[in-house]
């Protein structure tokens, strides 16, 4: 397969590991602000907008579907949680795929791993168009995520190669915004879809979508990871990165606090559909104006992150007061939706995931670079493993938003404030950030 562009390279930075290297346990980040001297500029706006469509790639096909729940549970005359199981098994596959294209993208570069993944995808969703029960649409989403990973992991990766410190936190809010615009427009043009035709249809433009993008990676994006940088030898010294990874406990500390806060997320997109529509009442489309209203805090806060906060203020202090906020919304919702504060119709429920959302634009770039900024030279790696915990913690508390019944929201608001406690806990407990050696600044170390 060829290379397709000029090769973009990381600068060697002072006193840099060589290559395969992974900052040991407990050392400290690599110092904040540095950028890649000449490759970051060279990565140009297109490039930047085909990473930002990778990372949009998973709530293109999440949330265009989303509008299409409750009529896929009657087209398909299956309960409501065996169509979440839809839900699930693409992040499953999304999950287990990123832990097998990381390491192949450190090892055979980017570009490869990616357009392998991305034909896979598209097949597999046009698939999806034409699956006759419920048990084949679960496989033909599990077989979507599993390559439509492999877009994901490699857009953080490439992002680590041309990016360092305060660079990397602030290219990743603009990728924030770049693929903050799928979720706002993902579920309007999917409930405008469902005016014409059923469900299948949905499938039908994500398959059209994924072909264009696919164009896009064969095309014009360059590979980014030299030969002289990606790892040899045989399967155990390809993991050996992921290894040390994992011994290092602020590394870890950062990815748990990452997965549980997009647990938080995700039990609102896997929930929301039956929550607003079957208890609120809310229409297709007023669903998914809400929904993009919601995407449309977590971007504009993701630009405050990083065009305000990044360079200012602490990252991890950033992060932390994101969380905080999660348990307030989180909490707040739980107690409205055990009657708390009497009946309560859309608009407070609203208004309370509105705020939840919108802080996960401060919490979630912030849970990519802190862990990122601590694995140089093996990003692909790196990347794979937050990708893996985010999408499996996120998979299995998919079905449980459901478990109770379609009729109560009080499942997916306890699935949402547990997960954000136990992610602020990773986060104190082992990323431990009022110590300096241990944590990553936003204005230097």
């Amino acid at each position: 397969m060829p290379e397709g562009g000029a090769s973009i390279s990381k600068s060697t930075h002072d006193g840099a590991p060589g290559a395969g290297a992974v900052a040991p346990p407990g050392a400290a980040a690599a110092p904040p602000g540095r950028r890649t001297g000449g490759g970051a500029s060279r990565a140009g706006l297109l490039v930047t907008f085909i990473l930002g469509g990778l990372t949009a790639v998973t709530p293109l096909a999440m949330d265009m579907y989303l509008p299409a729940l409750p009529e896929v549970t009657r087209s398909l005359s299956a309960p409501a949680a065996t169509v979440q199981l839809t839900l699930t098994a693409c992040l499953a596959g999304m999950a287990l795929g990123q832990l097998v294209v990381g390491p192949m993208s450190d090892r055979w570069g980017r570009r490869r791993p990616l357009l392998v993944g991305l034909v896979i995808y598209v097949v597999a969703t046009a698939l999806c168009a034409f699956a006759p029960t419920v048990e084949l649409l679960v496989a033909c989403r599990l077989a979507q995520g599993l390559a439509g990973a492999a877009g994901i992991v490699i857009a953080r990766a490439v992002a680590r190669d041309l990016y360092d410190g305060v660079a990397l936190a602030r290219f990743f809010s603009t990728l924030m915004l770049i693929s903050g615009m799928a979720p706002i427009l993902a579920p309007l043009i999917g409930g405008q879809v469902l005016r014409f035709t059923d469900w299948r249809g949905v499938f039908v433009v994500l398959t059209v979508l994924g072909v264009l993008l696919t164009a896009l990676v064969w095309t014009r994006l360059p590979e980014t990871l030299a030969p002289a940088d990606r790892h040899g030898g045989n399967v155990r010294e390809a993991l050996a990165p992921m290894r040390r990874l994992l011994a290092d406990r602020v590394f870890t500390g950062y990815m748990l606090t990452g997965g549980f806060a997009f647990a938080s997320l995700f039990s609102y997109v896997a929930a929301s559909p039956f929550v607003m529509q079957e208890i609120y009442g809310a229409s297709p489309q007023t669903f998914s104006l809400l929904f993009g209203l919601n995407s449309i805090g977590l971007m504009i806060m993701g630009q405050v992150n990083g065009k305000f906060l990044v360079g200012r203020v602490r990252l991890d202090k950033a992060l932390g007061a994101g969380l905080a906020v999660v348990v307030a919304a989180a909490t707040a919702l739980l107690l409205m939706s055990l009657g708390v504060f009497g009946e309560t119709g859309l608009v407070p429920v609203a208004v309370a995931l509105f705020v939840l959302m919108s802080s996960m634009g401060v919490v979630m770039p912030n849970t990519q670079t802190l862990p990122l900024m601590r694995a140089r030279h093996a990003a692909g790696s790196a990347s794979a493993l937050l990708g893996t915990t985010s999408f499996l913690i996120g998979a299995i508390a998919s079905p449980l938003v459901g478990i109770a019944g379609e009729d109560t929201a009080v499942p997916m608001a306890v699935v949402q404030l547990a997960s954000a406690l136990v992610a602020t806990a990773c986060f104190l407990g082992m990323c431990r950030p009022w110590k300096s050696g241990t944590s990553t600044m936003g204005g230097g170390v």
